[in-house]
């Protein structure tokens, strides 16, 4: 089969997004022998379709492990009143306003169109809105007459990105969408769209690399000996909500005071106001905050097993693929009782719902862990059997790949 995938960013591009799409596009070809093709970016991160100070990679096509990468150009000036003209015309509520707003939040490309529809590919299967691209490959298989599959990562509570009926067109009109979880497959019915039409396939993990994780080699190397671990891995982004776990430690430190809080992720502009909450406590809670910035996978792996705790209070999460990293470590979770969350964490079975934006209810929870090892055991090995089953990326790639099959028959 020749399948093309449409995406914002690619490796070495990192998130949660590239990370599916590059995993699917590999297995893919290793495992079904199709030739698969990517268009995407020449951006590392989101920021880089409205600022023109982001750093970028070189436009052109590429091999990375037998897919074929062809990264587009992005116009990417006057992103200051883009963004202005959205905000107003949204304010005013003024007719077409959500596409100023997706001018905005970009990518603009130049030609991506025309090339997803003289691409010859079976099928072109396209993430994540609210981005523009996702447009850009329903057009193209309109125009190619090719199937199109939105894989759109919805996250309704971001009102500002996702509001946009421009967004529940595009649904509408693809020959099949990919939702991450049954949240967003109601969510979608809610708004008068074919629940029959979506295919829930949820995110995937590399089971078998976190059977070598080494939690003992990490707490070895950065000198934690036994301190009870709790642990946020996450870019440094507004909506993973980092600063109300920093908000929370002082509520667990009352009772367990040498509990370490830890932070692995990719520095942001957002990493100064993190900084400042940090500085803001006395030197030896500080002393009792870590943050992890440059990391291998293996190291990231690593990290996740010394922890005794995981925690996710982010506004809002299509699926969240570190709840199932971390109980591919057999670790507990925590997450808020907002949006799509409580469809992926069974609570009490694997992991805890806390109400969002609360950091009393947020240390309440770690404490009841912390304080319950015999809990935080079970609970993990919960998670783990649920991620075998359900998550790991030969059993993602097939459901893509039966969807595919299913597409391009009719």
């Amino acid at each position: 089969m020749k399948i093309l995938h449409v995406v914002h960013g690619y490796a070495p591009a990192v998130g949660g997004t590239q990370w599916m799409v590059q995993n699917i596009s590999e297995r893919l070809v290793a495992d079904y022998g199709d030739a698969v093709t990517v268009f995407t970016t020449v951006a590392y991160n989101n920021a880089y379709f409205w600022d023109r100070r982001q750093p970028a990679m070189q436009p052109g096509v590429e091999q990375i492990n037998a897919v074929t990468v062809r990264r587009f150009p992005v116009f990417n000036r006057l992103g200051w009143l883009r963004l202005n003209v959205a905000r107003v015309a949204h304010k005013l509520r003024l007719p077409g306003e959500g596409w100023l707003r997706g001018l905005y939040f970009g990518p603009l490309i130049r030609g991506m169109t025309r090339a997803v529809a003289e691409s010859g590919a079976d099928v072109v299967m396209a993430s994540a809105f609210p981005l523009m691209h996702m447009h850009y490959a329903l057009w193209g298989g309109e125009r190619g007459g090719i199937p199109t599959v939105l894989f759109g990562a919805l996250h309704p509570v971001d009102k500002w990105c996702f509001e946009r009926p421009m967004i529940y067109e595009a649904i509408r009109r693809c020959t099949a969408y990919v939702a991450y979880t049954g949240f967003e497959r109601d969510y979608l019915a809610q708004r008068g769209l074919d629940p029959d039409k979506v295919t829930i396939i949820g995110g995937g993990v590399d089971s078998s690399a976190y059977q070598s994780a080494d939690g003992p080699l990490a707490r070895r190397r950065y000198g934690w000996g036994d301190a009870p671990i709790v642990a946020i891995v996450a870019q440094h982004l507004r909506h993973k909500r980092i600063d109300l776990l920093i908000q929370a430690m002082p509520g667990v430190w009352r009772h367990f005071p040498e509990a370490l809080l830890l932070i692995v992720g990719k520095r942001t502009d957002y990493s100064e106001h993190l900084e400042c909450l940090v500085r803001a406590y006395s030197a030896e809670q500080q002393a009792r905050i870590v943050m992890v910035s440059e990391f291998s996978d293996q190291e990231k792996v690593d990290l996740f097993a010394a922890c005794d705790v995981f925690v996710l209070p982010s506004s809002h999460e299509a699926f969240g693929i570190v709840f199932a990293e971390a109980w591919a470590c057999g670790k507990p979770v925590i997450g808020s009782h907002i949006g799509a969350v409580p469809s992926v964490i069974d609570e009490g079975v694997d992991g805890l719902l806390v109400r969002y934006d609360d950091a009393e209810d947020l240390a309440r929870a770690i404490n009841e862990l912390l304080g319950d090892p015999g809990r935080r055991t079970r609970m993990g090995q919960a998670g783990r059997e649920k991620v075998l089953k359900n998550y790991t990326w030969d059993i993602i790639t097939g459901r893509f790949r039966d969807l595919y099959g299913r597409v391009t028959q009719r």
